[in-house]
């Protein structure tokens, strides 16, 4: 069987769907910040990383196994996922686990909802670029702006503190605005097939790197860390990476690195129905801003002229 099996004959957006799955990917990926805090706690960051990749890779390939798929063969797709691995697991996972141990979360969650902007900047700089509409890229100010609101703006006070670790935050945004582009490569594959690519050579990059500096078989985890391990890489890395490839190929990468605006509200809205927590007046304000700017980044833009594109 043919390893592309992703029929791009009904690869049309439906917005309704896709949408959907945007807000699922949104809590999933909001959702693993927690998981990742408790697995910390007794699991060193790199080892937990490499952990994630490896199990949601394993996952992934026993559902390929049990769909009747296979996995690609040639050297050059093996080299697009290990690409694909560095710019959105490998890289972006350690920057961000270092970075965090001195940056106020508040900050590190506005740091790091700038990806989008980096897959305007990075289009910018491809060979075959193409003008974003003004639709979106109101749509990307708003998302920022509203990330601020929901967070606080006084967590802005902090910026030029620590000022190699908010620039390791944004070079994990850049790594994220370049995996999003680089993921529409993948074209004609099933969703499943770069998830599943990607997280095995994310594992085998990560795994010596483990071994030789964590020496893993001397720790003692924790029985919540194993669980938040095991539920990191099974719903925010194996089901989430899925969701995303899919988004990749239906929405493209600008609006599906949209999904770093919805996890802040997320994350706020779970405090406010789980935790009894209250969501301040410049927080209301923020959440319609984000809800605008993803709704600017996400729905479909109607053509101008017989030269437009879709």
């Amino acid at each position: 069987m043919s390893t592309r099996t992703f029929d791009q004959s009904t690869a049309t957006p439906n917005r309704a769907v896709e949408l959907t799955l945007l807000l699922v990917l949104a809590g999933l990926w909001g959702g693993s910040y927690t998981f990742i805090k408790i697995g910390v706690e007794t699991i060193p960051p790199l080892t937990l990383i490499a952990a994630r990749t490896l199990i949601a890779g394993l996952v992934l390939l026993v559902v390929i196994r049990w769909r009747g798929l296979r996995l690609p063969r040639d050297l050059a797709t093996w080299r697009q996922f290990l690409i694909q691995a560095c710019l959105n697991s490998v890289v972006p996972f350690t920057l961000i686990a270092w970075a965090e141990r001195s940056v106020d979360a508040g900050l590190a969650t506005i740091l790091s909802s700038t990806s989008p902007i980096f897959v305007v900047l990075l289009s910018c700089l491809s060979a075959s670029v193409e003008r974003l509409p003004g639709l979106r890229l109101a749509g990307i100010a708003a998302g920022i702006a509203g990330t601020i609101l929901i967070v606080g703006t006084q967590a802005m006070a902090g910026f030029g503190e620590q000022l190699w670790a908010q620039l390791a935050l944004v070079a994990a945004s850049v790594c994220y605005g370049g995996a999003a582009l680089f993921g529409r490569s993948f074209k004609g594959f099933d969703p499943i097939m770069p998830a599943v690519g990607s997280l095995l050579c994310g594992a085998f990059v990560l795994l010596p790197l483990s071994l030789l500096l964590d020496r893993p078989w001397a720790l003692s985890p924790s029985v919540q860390s194993i669980q938040a391990l095991i539920a990191l890489s099974l719903v925010s890395t194996a089901l989430a990476f899925v969701i995303y490839f899919r988004l990749i190929a239906r929405l493209g990468p600008v609006a599906t690195t949209s999904v770093a605006y919805l996890r802040v509200p997320t994350g706020v809205l779970i405090g406010m129905t789980f935790l009894g927590e209250a969501l301040a007046p410049t927080a209301w304000a923020g959440l319609g801003l984000v809800l605008a700017g993803v709704m600017a980044m996400t729905l479909p833009l109607r053509a101008r002229g017989a030269t437009a594109r879709p």
